[in-house]
């Protein structure tokens, strides 16, 4: 999943979601330079993406993606996630709306702003200035997050297929997300709290 769900699924513990927002940013043993409760964060997401991709409704969503970007349709999938969570407005009722819910987040980790691997210290200032959190919500947000995963990979030249992509299967991967989310959802609570032992 991408930045949004992994917030959200950090359910309110400042350590798990710094854990949880920089794993992909930490290789291997490296986890273990990190404190034990950012340790359990890192681990949780990294059972979270094990979970989302071997999950049959994620391989369904990853079909439309798959004729035109092959190992890199997941990526694109778990953006397109991050856009129907962020239209979920169920799962955002307990912060009074998914805008406070991304100012909690910001502040939660600015104060943990010290364990930030370098590459997320440098991204983090304008996650928060643009409230990447919040434009998931929008179809703009997501051309834009397309945009920077093609930026990011190696492989990637262009995101307007996917895109296009998107717009026309919108239905479809709407109905993935919601046979898909509350899944997740529940596995990561009860993974959470194994972790915490």
């Amino acid at each position: 999943m991408n930045f949004l769900a992994h917030a959200f699924l950090s359910f309110d513990d400042p350590d798990i979601l710094t854990g949880n927002m920089i794993s992909d940013f930490i290789k291997g043993k490296k986890k273990f330079d990190y404190p034990q409760a950012i340790q359990k964060g890192i681990q949780l997401h990294r059972l979270i993406d094990e979970f989302t991709d071997f999950h049959p409704v994620t391989a369904t969503a990853k079909q439309f993606f798959r004729p035109a970007y092959r190992l890199y349709s997941g990526a694109f999938v778990d953006i397109v996630f991050d856009h129907f969570l962020a239209k979920d407005d169920l799962q955002f009722s307990p912060y009074h709306g998914l805008k406070e819910f991304t100012q909690i987040t910001y502040q939660q980790l600015e104060t943990e702003s010290g364990f930030f691997p370098p590459q997320f210290q440098r991204m983090f200032p304008y996650m928060r200035m643009q409230n990447w959190l919040f434009e998931y919500r929008t179809t703009e947000g997501i051309f834009k997050s397309f945009g920077g995963l093609v930026r990011r990979a190696k492989y990637l030249k262009e995101s307007e297929i996917a895109f296009h992509i998107f717009m026309n299967e919108y239905k479809e991967l709407e109905q993935c997300y919601s046979a898909f989310f509350p899944e997740l959802k529940k596995y990561a609570f009860e993974k959470l709290s194994e972790i915490r032992g």
